[in-house]
C-alpha cells in the first residue's frame, strides 16, 4: 500500500511541475518576444519581428466613393481566395546598411526561378484573406490614418491623406496609376497587396504608367506586393521597397506616339530622403524595340540622384538591368545582387549596368553576379 501510495504521489508531484513548466511558457517568453507583431500580420517572421514596419493602422476600412466601374482583368490569380502561402519572405530593412531582409546574404547562383532561390514570387506577395469587390472607380482618400484592407478595386487611389494603409487588397486600374501618392502628404504603407490592370485599357493610347507613385518628398513604404502590367511599376525618389515581385511589365505605344519607356523601378533624380530597393524581384521582359529602358533606372532626369540603397535583389531585363545615376550621383550603394540571364545573356540587352558614377561620394559597387555566379563589375565611364 505505501509502494503504491509512493507511486501515486511522484505522479502528482511529477504532472504538477509538468503544468507549472506549460503555464510559465504560455505566459512568459514565448508571449513577450511578439510584442510588435501587428494586427494586419496574420503570420509574423520568426523570432517576433513585426510584419512590416512602422505603427500599425488602428482605423476603420473606409468606404469607396460609388464612381463607375472599370473592367475586371481578365488574367491573373483569383481575387476572393487567400494566399496558398501567407509566410512573408522576409522582414523588411528600414536604414540603409542594415542586412538583408531577410537577414542574409543573396542567395548562390544556379537557381532555376527567383523563387527557388528565396527571391520573392507569386507565392510570397500579394493578398492572403478573401477579398471583397468595390467598384470604386477613382478614389479619391482624404481621411488621415485610412485603412483599405480586404477590397478587390477595380479602380484606382489617389491620396490626399497622411498615414493612409493599404493591405491584403488588390487593384485592377483603368488608370494612370494603381496608387498615387499626392505632393505634401506622407506616411503611405502599401503592404500585401496586387496591383495591375487591364493591358490597352489606360490613359496613356491604353497604356498604365504607375503602380504606385509617390509625388511627394517623404518615404513611403511598399512591401510584399505582386506588382504587373505598368509601364513605370515603382516611381519615386524616396521610399522603402521591399520583398515585392515585379513582373510582366507590358509595353505600349504613349500619346506621343512612341513605345513608353519601361522600368520595375524609376526615379527621376532630386531626391530629398533615401530610397531604399532591397530583396525584390525585378523582372522587366520589355524587349529592346519596344521600350525597354531598365529593371531599376537611376535617372537624373529632375536633378542629382542620391542617397539610393540597392541591395539584395534579383534583377532581370531592361536595356540595361541598371542605370546608376550618372554623373553627380552619390550615396548609391549596390550590393549583394543577383543579375539574371533569363531574358538577355548580359541581363540588360546591352549590357548590366550603365552610367555608373564610380567616383561619386559614398558610392559602392560590392558582391553583385550573374545568376550563373560570375562576379560584375560596371564598365568605365566613358
Amino acid at each position: 500500500m505505501s509502494r503504491r501510495i509512493s507511486r501515486n504521489s511522484l505522479t502528482g508531484l511529477l504532472l504538477a511541475a509538468l503544468l507549472a513548466v506549460l503555464g510559465a511558457a504560455c505566459s512568459g517568453s514565448d508571449q513577450a518576444a511578439l510584442p510588435d507583431c501587428p494586427d494586419e500580420a496574420l503570420t509574423c517572421p520568426a523570432g517576433g519581428s513585426p510584419a512590416a514596419s512602422g505603427a500599425s493602422p488602428s482605423a476603420t476600412v473606409g468606404e469607396a466613393t460609388g464612381r463607375p466601374s472599370a473592367p475586371a482583368s481578365p488574367t491573373g490569380k483569383p481575387t476572393g481566395a487567400a494566399k496558398p502561402t501567407a509566410t512573408p519572405a522576409g522582414t523588411p530593412a528600414t536604414t540603409a546598411g542594415a542586412g538583408t531582409s531577410s537577414g542574409a546574404p543573396a542567395a548562390g547562383a544556379g537557381c532555376a526561378s527567383p523563387g527557388d532561390c528565396g527571391f520573392p514570387d507569386a507565392d510570397t506577395t500579394g493578398p492572403r484573406v478573401p477579398l471583397t469587390p468595390h467598384k470604386t472607380g477613382y478614389m479619391a482618400v482624404r481621411t488621415d490614418g485610412q485603412v483599405i484592407r480586404g477590397w478587390d478595386i477595380t479602380g484606382s487611389l489617389d491620396i490626399y491623406a497622411n498615414d493612409v494603409t493599404v493591405i491584403d487588397t488588390r487593384i485592377t486600374s483603368d488608370n494612370w496609376w494603381g496608387i498615387n501618392l499626392r505632393p505634401g502628404y506622407s506616411g503611405l504603407r502599401v503592404l500585401h497587396s496586387t496591383i495591375t490592370a487591364v493591358p490597352g485599357k489606360g490613359p496613356d493610347n491604353g497604356g498604365v504608367d504607375y503602380a504606385v507613385s509617390n509625388m511627394g518628398d517623404s518615404s513611403i513604404e511598399v512591401g510584399w506586393c505582386d506588382v504587373s502590367v505598368f509601364g513605370d511599376a515603382l516611381s519615386m525618389g524616396q521610399g522603402n521597397l521591399h520583398d515585392n515581385y515585379v513582373h510582366d511589365i507590358v509595353p505600349f505605344i504613349n500619346l506621343g506616339g512612341e513605345w513608353q519607356h519601361t522600368n520595375t523601378v524609376i526615379s527621376g533624380g532630386g531626391n530629398t530622403g533615401h530610397l531604399i530597393i532591397r530583396h525584390n524581384t525585378l523582372l522587366n521582359p520589355t524587349g529592346l524595340k519596344q521600350g525597354a529602358s531598365g529593371s531599376i533606372g537611376l535617372f537624373a532626369d529632375t536633378g542629382v540622384v542620391r542617397n539610393v540603397t540597392v541591395a539584395d535583389n534579383w534583377i532581370a531585363g531592361g536595356a540595361y538591368a541598371l542605370y546608376g545615376g550618372s554623373t553627380g550621383a552619390t550615396g548609391i550603394r549596390v550590393t549583394d545582387n543577383v543579375f539574371s540571364t533569363e531574358y538577355h545573356p548580359a541581363s540588360g540587352g546591352y549590357g548590366v549596368v550603365a552610367h555608373w558614377n564610380a567616383g561619386g561620394a559614398g558610392n559602392v559597387w560590392r558582391n553583385n553576379r550573374m545568376s550563373d555566379g560570375r562576379p560584375v563589375q560596371p564598365e568605365p565611364a566613358s
